[in-house]
């Protein structure tokens, strides 16, 4: 037997209904923000990740899916969004777009070469939003508002927002020689990939997976201390708007992020969550004001967040949040005779079409299999098809929650579903996502 992939998952049933919605309600947050859907290959040219991530990453170096194609090109499954996003931005010229800035935001897979764990595989989901186009403090902190809503609307309570400042180039290069003068006289202490990095980009030794709890990394200089005036102010001001936003926020200078593009804001969201594990960040994101000209595009600011979507749905079942995932149909269509099947095939074709959601019989069960298929659909509606009946132009539609029975006329079909229907649902809400009885809507709870 052939089975998956090693840090790969099948998604159907149950639990692809509760992506699917989860997805679905992401999707209507963005939409509300003017955020705009896009789709890139799943595969790029590999410079592009060398480029944009940077060579000595841990993503880059370790995690990368490399390979070479029939026409022998360097090239790589995608293990992140947004330098895919860039580089589409750049190849299309968005910059040149009269509405700006550029909101995009995308949902799709990703590959990382890397030891699955709880919630983290090697083909991932990954949901991000990227910003291009404006440098504004206050689009930032639209971007974090963004995340930290999805996740409450979902119902998670726990919610904390790390920030940090990386500052210009100058505050960096400030920050990188001190950091350089910090672990030079220890450099044997560090791993083997500490000492690499020490020398080729000292902020890559604070996200250190092996030594983060020595003793020479939590005495480390803080990136806050060396910030100069100019990104000081920019960071009060991301402050400032978050605040005006009533986002709660944590300023953790350890927050440095994994991937070499980002500057000046940087930030991680995590969960409070019993049994989530020690590796409870959600989702995280930063700015990256070079990106757009390091891929060969005009210089551009930009700004985004990234969430793994099977960390999401490991957080919703460790909350025990139960989503309203719809489980029923509006009607089961039930049949015995040939001519009966005949007429069945056009009329689940017509209620499809005119919007009902409706299942028939595929298998040839009789009619007492019909009915237990039907409950086991939760069908609303049971539509019994008999032939004199069907030339009477009549047929017999029974409400399977009352049992009552009714022959409605044939020409009047639609409209006595629509009527019908309408008594077991819920108002629902104008975000667009569905909610089952008993179920309340938070979709409002928590704009700004």
């Amino acid at each position: 037997m052939i089975t998956k992939q090693k840090g790969c998952h099948d998604i159907y049933g149950d639990e692809a209904k509760k992506w699917n919605y989860v997805s679905h309600i992401i999707e209507a947050v963005c939409e509300r923000y003017n955020y705009n859907f896009i789709r890139t290959p799943i595969f790029e040219a590999s410079e592009l990740f060398h480029r944009s991530i940077g060579e000595e990453t841990d993503v880059v170096s370790k995690e990368m899916y490399d390979f070479k194609d029939k026409g022998d090109r360097e090239i790589t499954l995608r293990p992140e969004g947004t330098a895919g996003v860039i580089r589409s931005y750049i190849e299309n010229k968005m910059y040149g777009d009269a509405m700006q800035p550029v909101k995009l935001y995308y949902n799709g897979t990703m590959y990382r070469y890397e030891r699955p764990q709880s919630g983290r595989d090697r083909e991932l989901t990954q949901f991000g939003v990227e910003v291009i186009g404006s440098d504004d403090p206050m689009i930032d902190a639209e971007v974090i508002s963004l995340a930290v809503n999805i996740y409450k609307i979902l119902g998670l309570k726990g919610i904390k927002v790390n920030i940090n400042s990386l500052g210009d180039q100058e505050s960096r290069n400030n920050y990188r020689k001190a950091l350089v003068e910090h672990f030079k006289p220890h450099s044997e202490e560090l791993c083997e990939d500490c000492k690499i990095r020490l020398e080729k980009n000292p902020l890559r030794v604070l996200d250190c997976k092996v030594d983060h709890e020595s003793k020479i990394m939590k005495t480390a200089p803080l990136m806050t201390d060396y910030l100069n005036e100019e990104s000081k102010k920019r960071f009060l001001e991301v402050q400032k708007y978050l605040d005006l936003l009533d986002i709660e926020y944590v300023v953790n200078p350890s927050i440095v992020r994994g991937l070499d593009y980002y500057n000046h804001t940087v930030f991680e969201i995590e969960a409070d969550i019993e049994g989530f594990g020690s590796q409870n960040v959600l989702g995280a994101g930063g700015r990256y004001n070079g990106l757009v000209s390091e891929l060969g595009g005009p210089e551009t600011p930009g700004i985004g967040f990234a969430m793994g979507l099977g960390r999401l749905m490991l957080a919703l079942e460790k909350e025990q949040i139960e989503l309203p995932i719809e489980e029923s149909m509006d009607a089961f269509v039930m049949y015995v005779s040939d001519t009966e099947k005949d007429y069945a095939v056009t009329l689940v074709q017509e209620l499809r079409m005119n919007g009902f959601k409706v299942e028939t019989e595929y298998t040839g069960r009789g009619l007492k299999g019909q009915f237990k298929q039907a409950d086991r659909l939760n069908s609303k509606f049971l539509i019994i098809l008999n032939d004199e009946e069907l030339r009477e132009n009549q047929i017999k539609i029974k409400n399977n929650q009352t049992k009552e029975e009714e022959l409605v006329e044939i020409d009047y079909i639609l409209y006595y579903l629509d009527e019908q229907l309408a008594s077991f649902e819920d108002e629902g809400c104008d975000c667009g996502c569905h909610h089952e009885e008993g179920h309340e809507c938070h979709c409002h709870d928590h704009e700004e």
